[in-house]
């Protein structure tokens, strides 16, 4: 949040009884900060029946409170002794996948946990992301999910969806079953998406799973503050695992214990279909900012019970208070369910976007609740929150002397966000890792222009230009709606499902920090019968919430039409040399320029050429089409290479009809694209070159089109030059970093004897 330290209503409590568990405590947790425990919680993944990793983290903020964690994984505190015998329990597990099998070329098949019971697009958003799979040894490591290339679905008839199982590949970077096991990976490894907490303006949160995690930090806290001689009764906290699938942890500790009254502080549950209305489900409706919920399976029915006495609580201390829809929390089953105490409450706040990467919370909504428990626990501990930050500054891998490596580079270029017509922190990057002698210039378009040799006149040495595209694809602000939301344009293509219901950021053109936001989903998100609006509809659909909720808060946060909007991006390295990172169009391309003139060593003699990072690619080869009209039909180069993405049909969900290039089998001829066809002598020519140099080299045929073909009207010829990549325009980009190296190798040889 980077917001102000808030201090808070009282938190102390008079509790329960748990008999069966531990003897009363007289110690206190060591002292620490809820927004801190939200934030890691959050981060921590946790699918349902793998939730060792946060029960432990639970466990170690309570250790002095003797937590004790049974066989399922319920985190169990008791404290005090006697009557009344009390209960407040909140779950701690989140939806995700389980490894299920992996494919003879590496791939992970998976199974849902759970399976039913989540929004209908919940495994579509997951596709092309990045995600986590837990090891044999514990560790999670980086991996992503196969998502479809939008260069290669142009005429394919009813292409792979992910709302399907069948078609959910996670990629690790491995290229075989037995590399996939030797890295810890194997059947029942679970998988959860990746995430953070993002910090939206106006109090709000957002990230994956913070409906199920929100309710851990407050309980935390609780004990954190209370102080155990002050109790009047026994309280038990319990953090129960699986409620996804089951409720089995509440089930078993409402089955082996018993007790007077129950909070359950979780999120409110969606139900089953109206009778009569087709397609229309029970839901939650609550709005975040709402206050405490108080959910009930009949909202216009009276309160009843603790409800009643929260109720009252509430509206003594001015607690923004109300009901709304929740099911059961502990779903049918073929056994009897287990009794519940004769007085018991299910108190939650309002989530948006529910069961989505893009879950968002109302910060105030937490602070209510953390009253009203006060209010009824009679505590007079004050609590303390700080704001949590996001982000960190980019560290350059990059020094004057020692050239920086593929990795370094592509860890320096990827963590760079530059929307087309915006490359100018891109621009200053390239800048700062070009070697000592690099002196480029930027021309009227916005390209960074290097000359790396000069003939002498007269020479009939030809004349090379070699270019890479700046920027990524993302959006940019059209107009700010008078509730707040930001209106968008998209800056290149994209399927709405890889960015939709995501988190992402807004770059303020003014400067300054970026700003956390959430995609919104389109409306009937969350029906069964709901399809992604396409064309013009698509356009539409796309809003975007920073936070604010009249534009005068959105002109105070600085954001303003024309600022862009990207999803979050980081360079994640994978199995071996692959490695996955949003944008490697093209900063693969800037990458191997880079290390080229590195490796070179200084200006070529006797040579024209020039290396050239374009702007504004992605929406229609704009920077490369004003340096080819510049330089017109009397200076035009001999030689355009083009060196951008090879969309690889290299993926379990792809047609292998064309584009099939493999990752780590080195640089691709871009033979044939959409906007260019290269001469065969001019193919064979690139691949006895790539031989003689000992370079690996592919080619073949694929979508999209090249900056290089702006430059064939005026005379130029056109060799566009690529890397293969998986699942391209998506947060799931995959490279081998094998073929980077390849690339920039054949760059070098180009720039000196072509």
């Amino acid at each position: 949040m980077n917001r102000r330290r808030l201090v808070i209503f009282p938190f102390l409590f008079s509790i329960f009884a748990f008999p069966p568990f531990a003897a009363a405590q007289t110690e206190r947790p060591t002292v620490g900060d809820l927004s801190d425990d939200l934030k890691e919680f959050v981060a921590t993944p946790a699918v349902s029946g793998y939730e060792s990793q946060l029960a432990e983290k639970i466990r170690a903020k309570i250790v002095s409170l003797h937590p004790t964690v049974d066989n399922l994984g319920d985190v169990i505190v008791t404290i005090g002794s006697g009557s009344p015998h009390r209960l407040i329990v909140t779950p701690i597990d989140e939806p995700g996948f389980v490894t299920s099998g992996i494919t003879d070329d590496g791939y992970l098949r998976v199974q849902r946990l759970p399976q039913n019971g989540l929004p209908p697009v919940f495994n579509e958003l997951y596709g092309a992301q990045p995600v986590k799979v837990e090891t044999t040894s514990g560790k999670w490591i980086d991996a992503v999910v196969a998502g479809l290339s939008v260069h290669l679905q142009p005429g394919r008839q009813n292409p792979p969806r992910l709302t399907d199982l069948e078609n959910i590949y996670v990629d690790i970077g491995a290229s075989s079953a037995t590399e996939a096991r030797k890295a810890g990976v194997d059947n029942l490894s679970p998988i959860a998406i990746s995430r953070r907490l993002f910090d939206l303006a106006n109090q709000k949160l957002a990230g994956a799973s913070i409906g199920d995690r929100f309710g851990a930090a407050a309980l935390v806290e609780l004990l954190r503050q209370l102080d155990p001689a002050k109790l009047k009764g026994t309280l038990t906290v319990a953090f129960v695992a699986q409620q996804w699938t089951g409720a089995r942890g509440l089930q078993r500790i409402l089955t082996t214990n018993q007790f007077d009254e129950m909070l359950y502080v979780g999120r409110l549950l969606p139900g089953g279909q109206i009778p009569g209305a087709e397609n229309v489900h029970r839901a939650p409706r609550r709005e975040p900012g709402t206050g405490v919920l108080i959910g009930l399976a009949q909202t216009d029915g009276q309160l009843e019970g603790l409800a009643t006495d929260l109720k009252q609580l509430a509206d003594a201390n001015k607690i923004p208070f109300a009901t709304d829809y929740s099911s059961g929390i502990v779903p049918p089953t073929y056994l009897a369910l287990p009794s519940f105490p004769a007085k018991w409450a299910h108190i939650g706040i309002a989530t948006a976007w529910p069961g989505t990467p893009a879950e968002e919370i109302d910060y105030y909504d937490l602070l209510h609740v953390a009253e009203l428990l006060n209010s009824y626990f009679e505590g007079q501990t004050p609590l303390n929150w700080i704001g949590l930050g996001s982000g960190s500054g980019l560290q350059w891998p990059h020094s004057d002397v020692t050239p920086p490596t593929i990795p370094e580079l592509l860890h320096g270029l990827v963590e760079v966000y530059s929307v087309s017509n915006h490359e100018g922190p891109m621009r200053g990057a390239v800048t700062r890792l070009l070697p000592p002698w690099a002196k480029p210039e930027t021309d009227d378009a916005g390209n960074l222009v290097l000359r790396v040799g000069t003939a002498p006149a007269g020479s009939k040495t030809p004349s090379i230009l070699i270019v890479a595209h700046m920027d990524e694809i993302g959006y940019e602000v059209k107009s700010i709606s008078k509730d707040g939301r930001l209106e968008v344009t998209s800056d290149g293509g994209g399927e709405l499902s890889f960015f939709l219901g995501h988190p992402a950021l807004v770059h303020s053109s003014r400067g300054g920090p970026d700003h956390d936001a959430i995609m919104e989903l389109p409306n009937g998100w969350d029906e069964q019968k709901f399809e992604w609006p396409r064309g013009r509809d698509a356009a539409a659909a796309i809003r975007v919430d920073v936070g604010a909720r009249t534009p005068e808060e959105v002109e105070k946060l600085g954001i303003k039409v024309g600022d862009t909007i990207t999803i979050p991006k980081a360079y994640r390295p994978l199995l071996g040399t692959r490695a996955n990172g949003r944008s490697f169009d093209d900063r693969v391309g800037c990458t191997a320029l880079i290390s080229a003139a590195w490796a070179l060593g200084g200006p070529l003699k006797d040579r024209n050429v020039f290396f050239v990072f374009s702007t504004a690619e992605e929406i229609g080869l704009n920077g490369a089409a004003a340096t080819a009209k510049r330089l017109g039909v009397e200076n035009h180069p001999d030689y355009v290479f083009a060196v951008d993405t090879f969309v690889s049909s290299d993926s379990p969900i792809e047609s292998k009809r064309f584009a099939e290039a493999p990752i780590g089998k080195g640089f691709v001829i871009r033979a044939v694209d959409n906007s260019n066809i290269v001469r065969p002598d001019l193919v064979e020519k690139v691949i006895k070159l790539a031989r003689a140099n000992q370079i690996p080299v592919q080619y073949g045929v694929t979508g999209g089109g090249n900056d290089g073909s702006t430059f064939l009207r005026y005379g130029s010829v056109d060799i566009a030059l690529g890397w293969p990549l998986r699942y391209s325009h998506s947060p799931a980009e995959v490279i081998d970093t094998r073929d980077v190296d390849a690339l920039a190798r054949i760059i070098t040889a180009i720039s000196k004897s072509w």
